[in-house]
């Protein structure tokens, strides 16, 4: 039941993939769209349960909010590592992108997506119920996470093929995910510490790339708008599924 749930997931990520490959002419409003959403994620969705299942304290700070904080740093330790590699190289840089930074950053996105799928299928194993809630919740933002996969692999400088492999790539995980805790139970610890670390790194590449990069060449009030927008239809989701 939960690897047949988790096949939603896989449509919704192809859906989000291919509506931001129809959308490169308004480039700016797309990057806009995915700040958004990436916001809308970090906090409204994968902050609040990170929180809520590693709720073990260290020093007086939630292990959650303190993963938060290493993934955040990680992924600026990252970005300035590759850029140097690559400069040191002496590479080409697609517009002063390095398109080994938009692959790490699909790449985290296919292991969230597989932590979705685990999440699904743990949830059924405590009842059909919670299975069928977290389900929703999973495929009504992974249509968000298709969106942005495929545009991470691509701002980058990355060919269009590898944003389409990647795209599959992160479609198909939630199924592996699910599948896989046909054979094991996960604990809830390490999940919520998962969690944390990533929606650090996610909103690092938000706020200090794909932001900064929708607002540089069209500062345009429609580009606010559509950051809004994206936020806000996490925020929709959020609710519904709660």
């Amino acid at each position: 039941m939960a690897v047949f749930v988790a096949l939603g997931a896989f449509l919704m990520t192809l859906v989000g993939g291919w509506t931001a490959q129809r959308v490169t002419d308004r480039r700016h409003l797309v990057l806009g769209l995915a700040g958004g959403l990436m916001l809308g994620v970090v906090g409204l969705d994968l902050l609040p349960e990170a929180l809520r299942v590693a709720g073990d304290e260290v020093f007086g700070v939630p292990a959650a909010l303190l993963l938060f904080v290493a993934g955040f740093l990680v992924a600026h330790l990252t970005e300035r590592l590759l850029a140097v590699r690559q400069a040191a190289h002496g590479a080409q840089e697609h517009d002063g992108r390095t398109p080994q930074v938009g692959l790490t950053a699909a790449a985290a996105m296919v292991g969230h997506s597989a932590m979705d799928g685990i999440a699904i299928g743990a949830a059924f194993q405590v009842g059909e119920g919670m299975g069928l809630a977290v389900a929703l919740a999973v495929i009504a933002h992974d249509f968000a996470d298709g969106f942005n996969t495929y545009t991470l692999t691509s701002v980058y400088g990355n060919a269009r093929r590898r944003a389409v492999l990647m795209l599959v790539a992160d479609a198909a995980a939630p199924v592996l995910g699910a599948a896989s805790t046909l054979l094991f139970t996960i604990p809830e610890g390490p999940l919520g510490c998962y969690l944390g670390f990533f929606g650090g790194a996610l909103l690092y590449l938000a706020a200090a790339e794909i932001l900064p990069e929708a607002h540089h060449a069209h500062p345009a009030r429609s580009t606010l708008l559509c950051t809004i927008a994206g936020a806000a239809f996490i925020w929709l989701v959020v609710g519904v599924a709660g």
